[in-house]
C-alpha cells in the first residue's frame, strides 16, 4: 500500500463512477426499450371503415406491451431512487 494513493478508495471511486456514470443511462435504456416493445394490436383494415397508413403509430412510446411497461417503470423507479439518494446526499453534506 503507498502512502500516497489509497487504492482500496481509489477502487470504490472508480466502481461508484461505472455504476452510476454508464449503469443509469444503460438502465434508462432498457426501460426505453421495453416501454416500445411491440404488444399485441388490432390492425385497422378497409373493412373497419378506416384504412390504415404507412405510419401510424409511429409517434406513440408505448408499444402495447403490458409486460414492457411493467419492466420499463421498474427501471425508471430505479432511477428516479438514484436520482433521489443524489439530491439527498448533496443536501445533506451542505
Amino acid at each position: 500500500m503507498s502512502d500516497w494513493i489509497d487504492l482500496h478508495a481509489l477502487g470504490q471511486v472508480v466502481l461508484v463512477g461505472l455504476i452510476f456514470g454508464a449503469g443509469l443511462p444503460a438502465l434508462f435504456a432498457v426501460g426505453l426499450r421495453a416501454l416500445s416493445a411491440p404488444g399485441h394490436r388490432r390492425t385497422l383494415s378497409v373493412a373497419d371503415g378506416q384504412a390504415e397508413t404507412a405510419g401510424a403509430g409511429a409517434d406513440r412510446v408505448y408499444g402495447g406491451n403490458p409486460a414492457g411497461l411493467v419492466v420499463a417503470i421498474a427501471c425508471f423507479a430505479v432511477i428516479l431512487a438514484a436520482v433521489g439518494y443524489g439530491v439527498y446526499l448533496i443536501v445533506a453534506a451542505g
